[in-house]
């Protein structure tokens, strides 16, 4: 299944709940093969699928069964061998400004955090990124500065907290 670990990571963020993810991610898929007539040859089929994954998520959420997010969490991975180069002061900073910024951006409204999360996390282009949202390539410029001074500001509230 072509890029099922990205459509899923991407699913992960959108929700904050790895079930509803792999939910939200099947069903994808099946919208994808039912509706694959739909798509056109020679066209970006990333963009078409994350595409169908985000209309897929908010229908989702306009119903009354939306639920609260819930973080994601950190147990689960691997624990890190020590290495030479890092000690655990350096692991601990690594982490908590991880955990930082997870929260920083889990704050953000829906649409500036699937923006920041297509263009970083995805490498997605304007290009790419302008046909999964179905919005102008203006907008998501104009849109991704936004999300980045807002989660900017979020970090530095959280920086002022800590």
């Amino acid at each position: 299944m072509p890029h099922f670990e990205r459509l899923y990571n991407f699913a992960c963020w959108l929700t904050h709940d790895r079930q509803e993810a792999e939910d939200l991610v099947q069903e994808t898929y099946a919208k994808a093969l039912k509706g694959f007539s739909s798509f056109q040859l020679g066209t970006n089929f990333r963009a078409w699928i994350y595409k169908i994954l985000r209309n897929t998520f908010l229908t989702s959420r306009t119903g009354l069964k939306a639920t609260a997010p819930v973080p994601l969490d950190l147990e689960g991975e691997e624990e890190a061998l020590p290495a030479v180069k890092e000690t655990p002061e350096s692991i601990l900073l690594r982490r908590s400004d991880d955990q930082l910024v997870r929260q920083a951006l889990e704050q953000l409204p829906v649409a500036y955090r699937e923006i920041l999360l297509l263009c970083e996390v995805e490498e997605m282009s304007y290009q790419e990124i302008s046909a999964t949202l179905a919005i102008p390539m203006g907008t998501v410029m104009s849109r991704l500065s936004r999300a980045r001074k807002a989660l900017r500001g979020g970090l530095q509230e959280q920086f002022a907290k800590g």
